[in-house]
């Protein structure tokens, strides 16, 4: 977990809420567009991004018979811990630097 000196207190405060849609499959989009001016909600919905385009290659992956079935049930669950695992942070203000998932939201410049 990234600790809360990165980010303003203040900052966490105000937007946790919105910031915790982002881990809502499409609601990534609510705080990237609303909130551009929160460090905060701008790097939760980095990440919300990233699990957005990994879930739409699960889905994608799905139609491969049956290996694809059981990629796309184990990443569906996981992709669906991890997503609980991260709403529930943010809503208590916190931020998670998701392992593989973070360092691929960096490369989103918003």
């Amino acid at each position: 977990m990234e600790e809360l000196k990165d980010f303003d207190p203040r900052d966490v405060e105000e937007n946790k809420v919105i910031a915790s849609l982002s881990y809502i499959s499409i609601l990534f989009l609510i705080p990237l567009l609303v909130k551009r001016d929160s460090k905060f909600c701008i790097e939760h919905a980095k990440q919300g991004l990233v699990l957005f385009i990994f879930g739409i290659a699960l889905s994608i992956i799905v139609y491969i018979p049956i290996l694809g079935w059981i990629i796309g049930l184990l990443g569906g669950i996981v992709l669906f811990v991890v997503s609980l695992i991260s709403f529930i942070y943010a809503l208590q203000g916190k931020f998670w630097k998701i392992p593989i998932v973070y360092d691929l939201a960096q490369n989103f410049k918003f």
